[in-house]
């Protein structure tokens, strides 16, 4: 490896070429082989032969492209765009391998960040510093050149606003993240920088925004055991206070925690409501 580089991940899995000289390909069948991702290229070696993809090509990750059964029969794999082609890479751990990809391509990356750009609603006189940022399993986190660590936990992001605003007296892409901190408190935060790879931390970012969102299908006792927990009634008082059975209380919870909307504090199935759950409350609390 050249000066610099370095490895990120090694594992085995499949590879396809959805979209070829900017045709889709109608005929797009899977080769099996070894994925070896480094923080500038992704190389992919098979029985035909080896093909390196150095990430400064890439212009985007994500969308299904399902061009036939034998691809739409995966359900989990990675879409890197490369402008007049689309790889498919479906490794053998999809989810840390996904990670590994944000990894490659912003851990020790430098941003722009303004935190807190607002804090509890109101607005506050941040200034823009520099930020150096790290991908890791529950989010993004960023170091401030002033010494502010912020963390943006995927489960903690509300929402996601893109816009064009002057830093510095430069005109750059500015992502503005509401997320809480650690004692609960609602806070947004502007991030600006690269364009290519501004792109890269909104696609991130948004996974989290993903997890918040409200359009979840709920039953009306799972509305109302929603609510009930964002009152602050204790997880052990449910049952008595809506009226309901025990058993139907913890069937509720368990699909409560399968939606990812609640999560479990211990195993007498006390729960706890996420930045998820409180959105949904309070909008289901709303149209009461």
């Amino acid at each position: 490896m050249s000066d610099g580089e370095y490895k990120v991940t090694d594992t085995q899995g499949r590879f396809a070429v959805a979209v070829r000289d900017g045709r889709k390909m109608n005929d797009v069948s899977w080769t099996a082989g070894r994925i070896l991702l480094s923080n500038r290229r992704l190389i992919l070696a098979g029985n035909d032969g080896k093909r390196t993809i150095p990430l400064s090509d890439l212009r985007g990750l994500g969308g299904r492209h399902d061009a036939n059964q034998s691809v739409a029969r995966v359900s989990n794999y990675v879409s890197f765009d490369l402008g007049d082609q689309v790889l498919l890479v479906a490794a053998s751990e999809h989810e840390e391998f996904e990670r590994d990809v944000y990894r490659a391509l912003l851990d020790q990356r430098t941003v722009m960040a303004k935190h807190p750009a607002i804090e509890g609603g109101v607005v506050q006189d941040s200034k823009w510093e520099q930020a150096r940022v790290k991908i890791d399993e529950n989010g993004l986190n960023a170091a401030m050149e002033g010494g502010a660590f912020v963390k943006f936990d995927l489960d903690d992001i509300s929402g996601l606003d893109a816009a064009k605003r002057t830093v510095n007296g430069e005109k750059k892409p500015v992502i503005e993240v509401s997320h809480t901190d650690d004692e609960g408190t609602s806070i947004e935060t502007h991030i600006a920088g690269d364009p290519n790879r501004m792109r890269f931390v909104e696609a991130w970012l948004h996974k989290g925004e993903e997890r918040s969102s409200t359009n979840v299908d709920l039953s009306s006792r799972d509305r109302e055991v929603l609510m009930a927990l964002y009152s602050g009634v204790s997880p052990f008082e449910i049952p008595s206070f809506l009226g309901m059975d025990v058993d139907d209380v913890e069937e509720t919870f368990e699909r409560l925690i399968d939606l990812e909307v609640v999560e479990e504090v211990r195993v007498r199935r006390e729960v706890a409501l996420n930045s998820r759950g409180r959105n949904i409350a309070s909008e289901a609390m709303n149209e009461q």
